[in-house]
């Protein structure tokens, strides 16, 4: 029973371990960061939004200064982000973006990459803005659990 016992624990073990060392960071880190861009596009779609959530767990924590400065995860996190990137859709007219480096070490990766906007408000107004910024992912089982992006 005793050796059944430890055999059971070490294929779990050896089990987990090969899956974890099997991640691919290069190919998660430029689909991730593909899957993002499409959505702040001009001709962004609902069906890009739900690309780019796919990678994120249902309880995703968001940093984002200034408008997000906690990064608790909520059990609703992956609803509350359809929500505010839903509002946001598609209202870009014009829309640049470079991955300018990446990072990773286990369960986490730093994505700095630049960006550059042009578009229009709900009240009609125009805005533009550009911007150099640091993602830092925490994953979990291969998704995003927890963003915290800083921006200069």
């Amino acid at each position: 029973m005793k050796k059944g016992i430890i055999s059971l624990l070490g294929f779990i073990f050896f089990s987990s371990g090969t899956l974890a060392d099997k991640f691919d960071y290069d190919v998660f880190v430029k689909a991730y960061y593909q899957a993002e861009v499409m959505t702040q596009q001009p001709n962004a779609t609902a069906e890009d939004l739900e690309h780019y959530l796919s990678f994120l767990t249902d309880d995703v924590g968001n940093q984002h200064f200034p408008n997000a400065p906690d990064d608790s995860r909520e059990p609703d996190g992956k609803a509350l982000m359809r929500k505010g990137m839903t509002h946001y859709l598609g209202v870009h007219t014009e829309y640049k973006a470079e991955l300018i480096d990446y990072q990773y070490g286990y369960n986490a990766v730093a994505i700095k990459h630049k960006y550059s906007a042009k578009g229009k408000r709900a009240d009609g107004s125009d805005f533009s803005y550009s911007k150099v910024a640091l993602d830092v992912l925490e994953l979990e089982n291969g998704k995003v659990s927890v963003i915290r992006r800083y921006s200069e």
